[in-house]
């Protein structure tokens, strides 16, 4: 049995962007060619059902090639070295345990998991519609593929945790918070909150200032509130990605928050 982490871009979101791209080219065609409508109407709905098309174009193209280097069977596996590279900071005492925010299949939750087996994981997402290859059910088949048994996975919600403060001795997520409007930070320290004095984070997201806000004011609000070894780690610089390949991604600001409570 071989583990199946789907792709971060959706083959729905693809397939309904070629779809809508096909159908304004044949608008374009039709009311370019045909006398369903006359003069400048005709002109007019021409000349837009076709610039719209060629942004379907372009968006669909942009969306296959993302789709090609997420892939975890293609050449340039950018999901899986993101995944690894997180796992790779996560690091927990013998009967300790993780919660991973937003574990959509379960990559990172069951990434830890196998670098942490003497410890427990708990992976949490509200598997929305926008992903809807993405379920519990997938989480617990990838995690019985890989032979781990140390994790269990529920539904939840990032802007609320349902659990206790200091519940955890690690809290890790990948590119979660960007996804939800509202105040990032808050989320942010949301997720913290269930983190026991002495566990560690490891946070991965697109950390813009247009997206969180100040981020280096936020740090030193970590500080003061007590928090150590905090770092804000650039992972769009070579780390996990070129700074070209983040730049036409829309992945600029991706940065690994990581420290200790």
């Amino acid at each position: 049995m071989k583990p199946e982490y789907k792709n971060w871009m959706p083959k729905g979101m693809i397939i309904t962007s070629l779809g809508i791209t096909v159908l304004f080219m044949a608008l374009a065609l039709i009311f370019g060619m045909t006398d369903v409508s006359a003069g400048k109407v005709k002109a007019f709905l021409s000349i837009a059902f076709l610039i719209v098309a060629s942004i379907g174009v372009f968006v669909s193209v942009w969306m296959i090639l993302m789709y090609r280097s997420f892939s975890y069977d293609g050449k340039r596996k950018m999901s899986k070295q993101i995944i690894e590279g997180i796992a790779g900071y996560v690091e927990l005492p013998d009967g300790g345990t993780g919660l991973d925010v937003g574990c959509g299949s379960g990559a990172l939750t069951i990434a830890c998991a196998k670098r942490n087996r003497k410890a427990s994981f708990i992976g949490i997402d509200r598997w929305g519609m926008e992903y809807a290859s993405y379920s519990k059910q997938l989480c617990e088949n990838n995690a019985r593929a890989e032979g781990v048994s140390n994790v269990v996975f529920r539904r939840g919600d990032a802007t609320g945790l349902d659990f206790p403060d200091e519940s955890f001795d690690a809290v890790m997520s990948n590119y979660v918070y960007h996804n939800i409007p509202g105040d990032r930070q808050a989320y942010l320290l949301e997720t913290l909150r269930v983190l026991k004095k002495g566990g560690m984070f490891a946070l991965h997201d697109i950390f813009s200032k247009a997206r969180y806000g100040d981020m280096q004011a936020f740090m030193k609000k970590l500080k003061d509130m007590g928090y150590a070894d905090i770092q804000l780690i650039d992972t769009a610089d070579g780390m996990f990605m070129t700074r070209r390949e983040s730049s036409w991604m829309a992945l600029s600001g991706s940065a690994l928050l990581v420290g200790r409570k």
